[in-house]
């Protein structure tokens, strides 16, 4: 979907922790709309706030949610199918490129190069990184799978450490 504004929109979010730290999850109407890592609640809703400045917040307040609880089973095991619906909200082309990076299976990487090639696009790395860098929806949306062009991490939304972090959790599930 695109449209970012949300105006006048209610988006509901519930915080839990996990191996990256505090992790907030909001949805709207539609699905999920926000997944994202931090150290503190007061550090996240002020982030959701940016990402959504005309919406209305309500907090859930209930890990039973089953967009919620979705979520946080696919942060324990990203092998397994996310349940949730997701509301995907940037330009056509970020909207591409995160359907593009929900292709690539958990424990595996690609390039921003393969990326962009495989949307038909060879030049447009740099655009891919962009729209990895815009991602609201952090591991489920998996722009932590990818990497330079020669395998090294780059620049991570939520910090290299996390990239690290996601990573080494998903090859850990692979091995088991």
């Amino acid at each position: 979907m695109t449209g970012k504004n949300a105006q006048d929109e209610t988006i509901t979010w519930q915080t839990g922790h996990c191996y990256l730290g505090e992790i907030l999850v909001a949805c709207t109407s539609q699905g999920v709309c926000a997944v994202l890592p931090g150290d503190s609640v007061e550090e996240l809703t002020a982030d959701l706030a940016r990402r959504f400045p005309n919406a209305c917040f309500a907090h859930a307040n209930n890990s039973r949610a089953e967009w919620f609880s979705s979520v946080m089973s696919y942060l324990i095991d990203s092998r397994k199918p996310l349940t949730a619906q997701l509301d995907l909200r940037g330009t056509d082309f970020q909207c591409k490129v995160w359907q593009a990076l929900q292709e690539i299976p958990s424990g595996s990487s690609s390039t921003y190069g393969d990326i962009a090639r495989r949307m038909g696009m060879p030049t447009a790395s740099r655009a891919v990184a962009g729209a990895c860098a815009a991602n609201p929806l952090a591991v489920v949306v998996p722009c932590h799978r990818v990497l330079r062009g020669d395998g090294s991490l780059s620049g991570y939304r939520w910090g290299v450490k996390r990239k690290q972090a996601v990573l080494s959790h998903e090859q850990g599930l692979s091995e088991r």
